[in-house]
């Protein structure tokens, strides 16, 4: 097998502000393995929160290439890079994820199934997905609320963690106002106190929001479940959930984890957290990193296992490099080929991969 990688710019189609920071572009490097004729790919996107410059991804890629490639087939590399694997040893887990990504659409198309098929879920799922609206003004949440209520989109998610929280209520105000009919999640990214929780959860509650995100700052997981028993609507753990060890601890104790491939390590550490979470009494959630389609695909094929879905970061995208998973009229879906079902727009420039 032979494993390359290349490094590319997304570009947001507008910055897109949350309460810790503003984003306008990000870097991916797409991992490519190929054996027998085909290819697998798999993204990895960098992250200044998650600790994944680029620098590191590529180093990172560099490291276990060689154990990789001394592996004779894809269906011995989804065997090796298992999460309790010697192979991954300490790979970041957005590496590990695209790796994973690039060895499932592989061992996919060797096959003739799909990724969700080779998961165990014979029929191809499909979900509403939350779309964002960053922390813009009122007059510009109402407009983009109404465009993509009539795009088809039919949950919303509305970040919030303004210094005067007056404001992120009265963008609420105008979200509702512009998509009346659409369900409401709100995401703070961690920016309020618990007392500031327990105070403004009522209070959005009353405009329509029927979710939070990560109220309060990570790092404080008594507080949070804290938060979740007297909140009014169903609280999801998300910067306090990154590992299988930090969802297994919430579980029963918050609604809800964000299960990001990126944080967590890919499919069948996201799988496992599901595994551990059914019974509790807390339900998963499906989120991502603004990325491309071919970053995003995997966790599409996982739709079906949750009870919240928010994979939009591929429409943030000024322009996507890669087709396949839909999200446009509001639902994310693979598309019926093998593997994870992405196609690339156009073709890698020569020379490009390493």
């Amino acid at each position: 097998m032979r494993l390359t990688w290349h490094t590319a710019s997304l570009e947001l189609a507008e910055p897109l502000r949350i309460s810790r920071s503003v984003m306008a572009r990000r870097d991916a490097v797409w991992v490519r393995l190929e054996h027998g004729g085909l290819s697998g790919w798999g993204e990895a996107v960098s992250s200044d929160f998650l600790g994944l410059p680029t620098e590191r991804i590529l180093r990172r890629l560099s490291d276990v290439r060689p154990a990789v490639e001394r592996l004779p087939d894809p269906e011995t590399a989804w065997a090796e890079l298992a999460p309790e694997s010697s192979l991954c040893g300490d790979l970041p887990a957005g590496v590990l994820a695209a790796v994973e990504a690039a060895v499932l659409d592989l061992t996919g198309k060797r096959a003739g199934e799909s990724a969700h098929q080779l998961l165990g879920s014979p029929l191809r799922p499909s979900a509403a997905t939350a779309r964002t609206i960053g922390i813009v003004p009122p007059v510009s949440a109402a407009a983009q609320a109404g465009r993509l209520a009539a795009a088809g989109f039919t949950v919303l998610k509305v970040k919030a963690g303004s210094p005067d929280p007056t404001e992120d209520l009265a963008r609420v105000d105008a979200v509702r106002e512009g998509a009346p009919a659409a369900d409401l999640l709100l995401d703070p990214n961690g920016a309020w106190t618990e007392d500031q929780a327990h105070t403004l959860l009522p209070r959005f509650a009353a405009l329509g929001v029927t979710a939070v995100e990560q109220p309060i700052a990570a790092g404080r997981p008594e507080a949070l479940a804290r938060v979740a028993a007297l909140s009014p609507v169903p609280v999801i753990a998300d910067e306090d959930a990154v590992s299988y060890q930090d969802a297994a601890a919430l579980a029963g104790r918050v609604h809800g984890v964000n299960v990001k491939l990126a944080k967590c390590g890919g499919v069948r550490a996201a799988l496992r957290i599901h595994a551990a979470l059914r019974g509790s009494g807390t339900d998963l959630m499906l989120g991502c990193l603004t990325s491309s389609s071919l970053g995003i695909a995997p966790a599409v094929h996982l739709v079906d296992r949750a009870r919240w879905v928010d994979l939009d970061g591929h429409l943030l995208l000024a322009d996507d490099p890669w087709t396949g998973i839909g999200g446009a009229d509001g639902a994310v879906r693979p598309a019926p080929r093998d593997g994870l079902g992405v196609l690339r727009r156009a073709a890698i420039p020569a020379g490009a991969t390493r």
